[in-house]
């Protein structure tokens, strides 16, 4: 164990972890005995063997973006072909079926679109809620820190304006690595973490609930990855507004980091456990099958995950990059089962829908 014991132990008896003893940990833990941690952690916090999801769609109402980040497959420049902006109509089409399909909320981003107000996006806003009420999580930290800055206004304003419009919470899109050394490189042109922190903590303060996010696998280090999930710690000390915590893996096919390899089921599961130990003060860790596939994540619900994401049925960024994983309720359901735990519907915030499936 290489005097990790006395580390394990601890997190066991309910103790935090510091960065040097997540670091030791993440760098020479067993593979399986660290799954096995995080595990013990997950039923800790979650006795029951249920395992949750969310059944919604990923709008994105627009793809044009002056963002360029290298690692999008998805954006268009704002005269290239293929870039669109979707009327409100076609929004309410989408919303609609997704309702019939049993649906609780839209998940809507899009770029920094160069030419769109504010008031644009408030006016989307009330005609979902007058004409398809649906819970609507929508606009990442990047997109309300680039409105802000457009219309010379605060980020509390932009959250307030979308709030008293119908937003019900906030995606956690946009994070990637939240170190400005590896955001530099990626994503020059996007706005810094303690900005993307600055957005959550205000919508944190006005009562929005959010989720965070990490993309990984680019151009950071391990210890840069964790210096995220510190980042996320401690907003969430101060805040307790994060219900769940997504890791996926970057996807580097018809980007521009295309020197980068894609990880390994073995990275991915190590990171999704260390997430777990980390935030030992966020409840719910998603697994990610959009990136990874079915199998792979059924297992990282014995890597510290105890949530499935969404059925996802509409997804765009990520098949941009060439990865074309879909699944039915029907088939979270079997997975789920198949690995031993019942499946549960529920809402953004983690309220059960219906009864035990």
């Amino acid at each position: 164990m290489n005097g990790l014991n006395e580390i394990f132990e601890k997190v066991l008896d309910g103790g935090r972890l510091s960065f040097d003893e997540a670091l030791r940990v993440y760098t020479d833990g067993d593979f399986h005995e660290l799954g096995f941690l995080a595990h013990r952690v997950r039923l800790a916090k979650h006795p029951e063997p249920v395992v949750t999801y969310v059944v919604d769609r990923n709008i994105n109402y627009s793809n044009v973006c002056v963002c360029c980040c290298k690692f999008c497959a998805f954006y268009k420049k704002p005269d290239e072909d293929g870039a669109y902006v979707l009327s409100f109509e076609e929004i309410g089409e989408k919303i609609e079926e997704t309702k019939r399909l049993g649906g609780t909320q839209i998940l809507m981003q899009g770029g920094h679109h160069p030419d769109l107000p504010l008031s644009r996006y408030e006016e989307m806003l009330r005609y979902i809620k007058a004409e398809h009420p649906v819970h609507i999580h929508a606009f990442s930290p990047p997109e309300i820190v680039f409105w802000a800055k457009r219309e010379g206004i605060a980020v509390a304003e932009v959250i307030r304006r979308l709030r008293a419009a119908g937003l019900d919470s906030i995606p956690g899109g946009g994070a990637e690595i939240l170190v400005d050394e590896v955001r530099a490189a990626v994503a020059p042109n996007k706005c810094l973490a303690g900005e993307w922190l600055g957005v959550m903590e205000e919508a944190h303060h006005q009562g929005l609930r959010t989720t965070a996010t990490m993309m990984f696998g680019h151009e950071e280090t391990p210890a840069q990855r964790l210096e995220h999930l510190f980042a996320v710690r401690d907003v969430q000390d101060r805040t307790g507004g994060f219900t769940a915590f997504i890791p996926w893996t970057f996807q580097p096919d018809h980007t521009r980091l295309t020197h980068c390899r894609k990880l390994t089921s073995v990275e991915y599961l190590r990171t999704l456990a260390l997430s777990r130990l980390v935030l030992d003060n966020v409840d719910n860790i998603q697994v990610s099958w959009v990136t990874m596939g079915p199998t792979i994540a059924q297992l990282a619900l014995f890597f510290g995950g105890n949530d499935f994401g969404s059925t996802m049925i509409e997804e765009n960024v990520v098949r941009a990059a060439g990865v074309r994983f879909s699944l039915s309720r029907e088939e979270i359901h079997r997975l789920v089962r198949d690995a031993g735990f019942t499946p549960r519907q529920r809402t953004m915030d983690y309220t059960p829908v219906g009864g035990a499936a």
